[in-house]
């Protein structure tokens, strides 16, 4: 059997793997046998188990050596607050998982030897980031809402801003599961590790627009440059307006081998985008005008 320590190191790397997040470890989760697997254990220490008689109850209980080894390794990795418990994240998820802490990430690149700028692209769960997210995913819907900050002021990248941040990219695309809210494309890299979806600002940063669910929308790489340049807006009922100038392009502009990226968007128009199920955090129209009337050439 591995040792603790080694066991310990495994769990990092597999919550890693799956992006910050494993459940709990009963029998016949795959997270029992895919860490099994790691340490080539045979059949033999995968079963091998202790009985405990309660006589009083007459009753005997087996407890599986690999199963407690990777408990005792998990609780011991939750008291050195590198992950949270499931008592603790089902709270924030409505799951019994174990789930990554913002120090416990740190840990993990570290022993991967990943920069920690990585942080901002990885879609890995934290449970600070996904406590954020549970906020964000709980905001009001005013009728009056303002896309703007208010007396917005540069200050230095806090923990708490890089937080929000991250917490604002992740609640956009788990709300628009991971796809162009546009085209639909949903893709992630061979690791696993970066999806190809981007979150995107309705009003910009630049503008001092917000970083909330009423303000965001998920849209592939060549869908948000063609946003946030103008090429293409939304219209209150969130359908496609296409810029007209776009029929003045030069014929090669836009092409993707024979396939016209641009010129689509015409033909997409007044087609309804892929939304959220939860109406509540459909982009707020007030933020979508903004766009319309600032960003967008007619």
């Amino acid at each position: 059997m591995p040792t603790r320590n080694e066991v310990e190191h495994a769990l990092l790397i597999s919550l890693f793997n799956h992006n910050g997040v494993i459940r709990e470890f009963g029998a016949g989760e795959e997270i029992v046998d895919e860490i099994a697997n790691d340490f080539g254990l045979k059949e033999e220490q995968r079963t091998a188990y202790l009985e405990t008689t309660y006589k009083k109850e007459n009753r005997v209980k087996r407890s599986y050596l690999w199963h407690r080894l990777l408990f005792r390794a998990a609780d011991s990795l939750a008291k050195e607050k590198l992950i949270s418990r499931p008592s603790i994240t089902i709270l924030i998820t409505n799951e019994r998982e174990w789930m990554l802490t913002e120090e416990g990430y740190d840990r993990v690149l570290e022993i991967l030897r990943i920069p920690l700028s990585q942080k901002e692209i990885l879609p890995v769960k934290s449970y600070e980031v996904q406590k954020v997210v549970k906020k964000i995913f709980k905001q009001d819907r005013p009728e009056n809402y303002n896309p703007l900050e208010k007396n917005k002021q540069i200050v230095k990248v806090t923990r708490e801003a890089n937080l929000r941040d991250r917490a604002f990219r992740q609640a956009i695309l788990e709300a628009y599961g991971y796809r162009c809210a546009v085209c639909g494309m949903k893709i992630y890299s061979p690791n696993n590790l970066q999806w190809e979806v981007e979150a995107a600002h309705i009003v910009p940063r630049s503008s001092n627009g917000k970083d909330d669910i009423l303000n965001g929308i998920a849209l592939c790489r060549l869908h948000h440059w063609t946003f946030d340049v103008g090429w293409f807006t939304l219209m209150d009922n969130l359908t496609i307006l296409a810029s007209k100038r776009i029929i003045e392009l030069p014929t090669d502009f836009g092409n993707l081998w024979d396939y016209n990226f641009m010129k689509r968007l015409l033909s997409n128009e007044n087609l309804l985008i892929f939304l959220p199920e939860k109406k509540e955090i459909h982009p707020h129209p007030n933020a979508i005008r903004w766009h319309r009337m600032n960003i967008f050439y007619p």
